[in-house]
């Protein structure tokens, strides 16, 4: 048996644990096999602990810990570090909970906190380049690590609660479904609910769009007066929030 092929087959018995795949190791490696995936899974499992504090304070220790089992039995590493292992850990928990949506959104939203904090630092938009900015042609770029979540329920809530070791709401759908914003502020990570509208418009403005064409659409759909102030208060926003970091002609 060459190299690759027996590395092949450790991964493949590593991830399923099939005794049929353990058996080319020959009976003397049982017991080594048996600690190596111990030590494999326990890493695994130590990783999504660390990564989602409030949802297993959320849904409780044991279930949680039922939760990682399914996950890491049915979902392998597809990376060569850690730090990507838990990016689908929210899918399955929408799988495991298909009638509790708060708590794969809830998952979701440590997720993004988690990869906003360790994304690429970006400099403040600089306030001559808002002044001297030609509006009827500029197109905004937003910072990288900003993100935009779907939300449908009130998960963002139940985490601020937790956050402050405070009593988390009964979690409730929302009114109509919105989105989170997720980003970084200097080193700390931040959250904001917005609206579809204001969630549309990020998703057209980071495809290209001029922010003299949004607010020509604006106009459109709702009416000149409230298009227009309604595009000026998304951009004073914006800009507060540090979520611009170029301005582009």
């Amino acid at each position: 048996m060459n190299l690759a092929r027996l590395q092949r087959e450790f991964s493949t018995w590593l991830q399923a644990d099939k005794p049929a795949d353990a058996a080319p190791f020959g009976e003397r490696a049982r017991l080594g096999l048996a600690i190596y995936q111990n030590n494999f899974r326990a890493q695994l499992a130590t990783c999504l602990e660390d990564s989602f504090d409030k949802t297993r304070q959320w849904i409780g220790g044991e279930a949680f810990h039922e939760a990682i089992v399914h996950h890491v039995e049915r979902v392998p590493p597809s990376s060569w570090t850690l730090d990507a292992y838990p990016r689908d850990f929210p899918a399955t928990l929408a799988m495991l909970y298909p009638i509790d949506p708060e708590v794969a959104e809830l998952a979701a939203l440590e997720l993004a906190l988690a990869d906003a904090f360790v994304g690429p630092d970006v400099n403040r938009l600089a306030a001559e380049q808002i002044a001297s900015a030609d509006w009827d042609c500029v197109t905004l770029l937003f910072v990288p690590m900003l993100d935009l979540l779907p939300m449908t329920t009130n998960a963002a809530a139940i985490w601020t609660a937790l956050a402050e070791e405070a009593s988390p709401p009964m979690s409730a759908l929302l009114p109509t479904a919105g989105a989170l914003l997720v980003w970084r502020d200097g080193e700390t990570p931040r959250f904001r609910a917005i609206e579809a509208m204001e969630e549309r418009a990020i998703l057209l403005m980071r495809g290209g769009m001029t922010f003299a064409r949004l607010c020509a659409d604006l106009v459109e759909d709702v009416g000149e007066a409230e298009g227009v102030t309604l595009a000026g208060a998304w951009l004073g926003q914006w800009l507060a929030d540090g979520l611009v970091s170029d301005l582009i002609d």
